[in-house]
């Protein structure tokens, strides 16, 4: 895999910079990125989603910054999510969520290792 040069080597991020919204959809905007991990900025409008999924090898850690929602853990399950919460999913385990307050909702994801599956639920 090759890996970007700014992604891969690019040290210091300001949230203020890399956070995006988009009106129709939910925004990742990955922010860097090397052979074993990667990270993301998530930035949803009310109503918006992360769809549900999983990766078969890799965890995936989302730290929420603003705002509320609900977490698809699977089985049925949700969990009301909000600023502060710290969410590991681990291989196999799905994840997903839906921006179901009143303002914007930004997470950041660390997932790894790479090159990682996407399983649709």
């Amino acid at each position: 895999m090759e890996v970007k040069t700014e992604l891969a080597t690019r040290r210091f991020f300001k949230l203020e910079d890399l956070a995006q919204f988009d009106p129709n959809k939910g925004k990742k905007t990955i922010f860097y990125e090397t052979e074993k991990t990667a990270g993301a900025v998530w930035c949803l409008e009310p109503g918006q989603e992360i769809f549900k999924h999983s990766h078969t090898t890799s965890d995936d850690l989302w730290i929420c910054l603003q705002g509320t929602g609900t977490f698809y853990p699977g089985n049925g399950e949700e969990v009301e999510i909000t600023q502060g919460d710290l969410i590991v999913s681990y291989p196999g385990q799905q994840h997903g969520m839906r921006n179901t307050g009143d303002e914007r909702f930004v997470c950041i994801g660390v997932a790894g290792p790479i090159p990682m599956d996407l399983v649709l639920h």
